[in-house]
This record gives C-alpha cells, structure tokens and sequence, in this order.
C-alpha cells in the first residue's frame, strides 16, 4: 500500500495550528477545510500522526468518498471500497457516523446499509458466509454531508485529546487539544515563562511544558491501529524511539499557576506528576486580586470561569474587571485569555491586540491576545 488519504478533525479555529503540525511532520498536499485538515502519507505516517500532533481530535483513513442520495447508491459506494486491504476476516468493523443537510438522513439506517456493504465484500473476497467479528476493533466513521459521502476508518481510538495525564479535573476543564492549539498560538518555547492564575487542573500549563520540552502528547499511550497490522509494530516503536529522543527536559522553561481553590492546586500538581513535567510546574493558592506580574518577560494563557458551570456571570465579571486591574501592560509580556463574553474587552479595560474564534467544548469562544 503507498500513499493514503488522511484526515484529522480538529476543534474549529485550530485549523491552521493543526495544518503547520501536519505540515512540520512531513504530510504532503495539506488540505484544510472546517474542522478539518487532510493531507497524503505512508501507513508509517498513521503511527507519526497519532503521536505527535497536538491539536487532532483523531487520525482517520479516507477509504474512499461519493455522492449518494439513496440506500442503493450508499450500498454500491460502500461495497466498491478496498475494505480488505485493512480489515482482516476476523475483525470487528461497528459503524458510526452523521449524516447533515442530505436525502440520506436517517443515521440508524445508513449505520446499517454501511455494514452490509462492508460485510458482503469482505464475505465474497474471503470467501465465508459469516464474519465472526472477534478480532480487533476497526471502527469504521461515515459522514453525509448534503448528500457527498465519506467513509473513513479511525486509527486512534480513545480521541487523542486523552494524553493520560487527567483522570479527573475540575468542574470546568479545557479540552487538551485547545490548550495545546492556545499554546501554539501564544508561541510557548524553550526558554517561555508561563503562567496561569486560573489554573484549574493544570491543563494550560501541562500542555504549555509538553510542548516547550518537546514532548509527544501520544508517547506514552496506545492507538486502535497498533493492534490492525497495517502498520509494523517497528514503525510504531520507530515513531516513539525518535519522538522520545526529541524530548529536551533541559530545557530552561517554567511553569507558574495559582488558583483560588487549593483543591484546584493539589490536583495541577498531581496532573503535572503524572504528565511527567513536575519539576517544571510550581503553583500555589492565592486570589486573582493578588497576582504581581513577574519581573522577567512571560507568557500568560488562562481560561477564567465563564459564569456557567463555576460563579454567576456577575461574579465572572467582577473578575474580569479585576484581571484587567492585576494584568498590566508591559514589554515583555503576553497575555491569552480565552472566554465567550462579548464585552470582555470593555469589561477588563482595553482593547485586545489581536482575536481569534475558538470553540471550548460547545461553547463560542474568543481568544484575546493582548501583547
């Protein structure tokens, strides 16, 4: 098998920072569209992308795409695709998916027109009436958008947001990805001051680090793939070999936060332990109100609470006002603050440098960048 098409779906407003990863790892003929960028490469590449890149939700195989705006036309584009050069007679193929603005919008149904396909051409190529189904897991993704078809495989498994790090948090996490997609963006480097006094979970600065020391978000975990046998088992343990020996934990970069709730404290720090970037992290409990911006140049990312899930939106507010107070403008340093309410900017007290859209789970939110 040479090249595939390849397809990570993003969190919207990340696009370009997962394009330049994909780009950075050696992807060809990058594509991005919302929510998504796709790009060519080896099966060697599904091992690379599902442990380097930060910012994908999931490294997909594109088996193929058509237009279809009936059962029949589904069945006879799904049973046309090379489904046996990547699922084996014994493997599990469950299928999952949506369908948006098509003829074909029934999911259930498509579920099950899309199996059969499957199932009759991996019946006739290896020549058995019944498909047992006991081996691994090749999940298999469709979407139908106004009426054009993508039928794809998931190599990931668990989504790649899942580094390891966080098996609990606090009541209002950012996803990984979008901390890793916020540190790119504020460029987090080697040598990076950063801080957070919104910590939380740890999750801003834990990302923050693992990008400043280089370390691969997929190092230490596995993927659905490993277990296919489209990609050698060497390939996988190459990929980790020269992903490990990129890691720089020399590196002069350090990691301040602070949050009101000592709860929040213990468990950066417990987050930061099992990320294995402890030693770079400090943070300790302390009110908004007392922040002191460092003497040394830095970089500040934060996701303060919304006035949903934590605080009223009074409340959310007032510390807006107050962070507008604490965050003083200065040579040398950057703040990021990621929030969804319209009139941050007159609250906090000046306008931002620069705004990007981003999406924090379901929520619209906008990053204010000001340098």
């Amino acid at each position: 098998m040479a090249f595939l098409t390849i397809a990570c779906p993003c969190l919207f407003g990340l696009e370009s920072v997962l394009s330049g990863e994909i780009k950075r790892m050696g992807g060809q003929d990058v594509e991005v569209t919302d929510g998504r960028v796709c790009f060519k490469g080896t099966p060697r590449m599904i091992a690379r992308a599902n442990v380097l890149l930060r910012t994908a939700e999931r490294v997909l195989i594109v088996v193929g795409g058509f237009h279809a705006e009936s059962f029949q036309e589904l069945f006879e584009g799904v049973y046309q695709l090379p489904w046996e050069h990547f699922i084996g007679r014994k493997d599990a193929f469950p299928v999952k998916g949506w369908a948006l603005n098509s003829k074909l919008h029934s999911v259930p149904d498509c579920q099950s027109i899309i199996k059969k396909a499957i199932a009759k051409r991996l019946g006739e190529h290896y020549s058995v009436s019944w498909l047992e189904e006991s081996g691994p897991v090749h999940q298999v993704q469709f979407s139908i958008l106004r009426n054009a078809a993508s039928i794809m495989l998931d190599t990931s498994g668990s989504g790649l947001h899942k580094r390891g790090y966080r098996p609990e948090a606090n009541a209002a996490p950012i996803k990984e990805t979008l901390a890793a997609g916020i540190a790119d963006l504020a460029r987090v480097r080697e040598n990076t001051l950063l801080l957070d006094p919104f910590c939380g979970s740890g999750t801003l600065l834990i990302e923050g680090a693992t990008k400043a020391l280089r370390i691969a978000p997929g190092l230490r975990r596995h993927f659905s793939a490993e277990h296919w046998g489209l990609i050698p088992a060497q390939d996988w343990q190459e990929e980790r070999r020269e992903s490990f020996e990129q890691v720089r934990r020399s590196a002069a970069f350090r990691a301040v936060g602070s949050d009101i709730d000592p709860a929040a404290v213990a468990l950066t720090l417990a987050n930061a332990q099992r990320a294995g970037i402890r030693q770079k992290v400090s943070c300790r409990a302390e009110d908004i109100c007392n922040f002191t911006p460092p003497q040394h140049p830095f970089v500040l990312l934060t996701n303060p609470p919304y006035g949903e899930r934590m605080l009223t939106l009074q409340q959310a507010e007032a510390l807006y006002r107050t962070m507008g107070q604490v965050f003083a403008p200065g040579e040398g340093r950057s703040y990021y603050i990621i929030s969804p309410h319209e009139q941050f900017e007159h609250l906090f007290g000046r306008p931002a440098s620069r705004r990007r859209k981003l999406y924090n789970g379901n929520i619209k939110c906008i990053l204010y960048m000001f340098f």
